[in-house]
């Protein structure tokens, strides 16, 4: 192996949790050096919502890695496979998308993944271009390519099955349906999460029926939330979104832990893996305290996503803020009624909106996460007293200025 086949198949396997398989790899490498054709890297996103958090940019930045060698990314959005609705890792049959949705979303997402790829060097397709043109001789050959029973091997519906809960027959034609993207974009490589290994396989087996040499599947991991335990999901709130305002990026970042802290330099970073190698021998020496290490990585990704002046001064404002215990100059405001009796503090907090229920604020009560003009409070029978101003606190990160009308 090539110097430059064994730099690009280090930098490729970065992170990687499967390479099915190395062999194919490093042999489809090696013809794109000798032919000077890059490989077709794919990876498909379908748009089920608005917005991307770090989890999903794993991915992209594998993406990205293989931009850096002078291959094709293959952005796909799956507008068609999105009102089917993925039934990867599913319990229950997820809801179909509408058409405006997809189309909704579908067009943040192609803003957003600029900003980690180049788009001079990224194809974005919709699978709904080849899709919508299949006839109902197409999709039964299709289906044709695979048995109820190696459906069935997946672990989602093997549970589903086994528990009687309902499996819709289209949810069956959603990983024949992904594989066969692979074939309407001649893929050499497709890249997804662990969970999404079935698929992904689903894409070799396609291309050798339609004669296709196989594509190299590569599987990355699901990226740990800010919990350090459960995969990064808006509905379990331990998710950094990559639209969200660059003050919560730097912040979010600074708040996971340090053994999580490596994870996404491994999987997020651009620094190479010898720098960051580096970063952790001089902080398990002590030569580097862990929150500049941490500081490091928060810079660099809200960077990414903003620029290096918005990053240094979103790191300004964190210290100035959690540092010095000031406040931050955006604060939110919120005007409520005055009441003459006062207001149970669950309920004010409630209103301020800097919670989500009364149930939430009374245990941040409880944990001594509440202050009122700087003075903690950890009564859930306190009486906010509804006259003038109060300047609300709630754990680190939650503040808002309530005024009385």
């Amino acid at each position: 192996m090539s110097a430059s086949i064994e730099k690009q198949v280090e930098l490729i396997e970065r992170g990687a949790v499967n390479v099915i398989s190395r062999e194919d790899l490093i042999k489809k490498l090696k013809q794109s050096e000798e032919t000077g054709v890059p490989l077709r890297v794919k990876a498909g996103f379908d748009p089920t919502a608005p917005d991307l958090h770090l989890g999903h940019t794993v991915l992209i930045q594998k993406l990205k890695h293989f931009q850096e060698l002078g291959h094709t990314v293959c952005f796909l959005i799956g507008d068609f496979t999105g009102m089917i609705g993925d039934p990867t890792g599913k319990s229950e049959m997820r809801k179909p998308l509408t058409v405006e949705q997809v189309k909704q979303n579908a067009e943040t997402y192609k803003e957003q993944v600029f900003k980690i790829l180049d788009p001079n060097k990224t194809e974005v397709s919709f699978n709904s271009t080849w899709l919508d043109g299949l006839s109902s001789h197409d999709f039964i050959k299709l289906a044709a390519q695979l048995t109820v029973a190696r459906m069935l091997e997946r672990d989602d519906f093997k549970k589903r099955f086994e528990n009687e809960r309902p499996i819709s027959i289209h949810e069956f034609m959603y990983p024949l349906i992904q594989g066969y993207d692979s074939v309407a974009l001649k893929a050499d490589v497709e890249i997804g999460g662990t969970d999404q290994l079935f698929n992904l396989l689903m894409g070799r087996d396609l291309q050798r029926v339609w004669n296709q040499e196989p594509q190299v599947v590569l599987t990355m991991p699901l990226l740990e939330g800010l919990d350090g335990v459960n995969k990064m999901s808006k509905s379990l709130g331990n998710y950094i979104g990559i639209t969200e305002p660059a003050n919560d990026i730097y912040g979010k970042i600074l708040s996971v832990s340090d053994e999580l802290m490596f994870r996404y330099y491994e999987l997020l970073s651009d620094l190479s893996t010898e720098k960051i190698g580096r970063l952790k021998s001089d902080m398990e020496s002590g030569l580097l305290h862990p929150k500049a290490v941490k500081q490091q990585l928060a810079r660099e990704l809200t960077a990414r996503f903003y620029d290096a002046q918005v990053a240094t001064a979103a790191e300004e404002n964190f210290e100035r803020v959690f540092s010095q215990h000031d406040l931050p100059d955006d604060m939110p405001e919120v005007i409520l009624a005055a009441a003459g009796e006062g207001i149970l503090l669950p309920r004010f907090l409630l209103e301020t909106t800097l919670v989500k229920g009364t149930g939430e604020a009374r245990r941040m009560i409880q944990q001594n996460a509440v202050s009122l003009n700087g003075d903690k409070i950890n009564d859930i029978d306190y009486i906010v007293e509804t006259a003038g101003e109060v300047i609300v606190k709630i754990g680190k990160r939650r503040f808002c200025r309530v005024t009385f009308s």
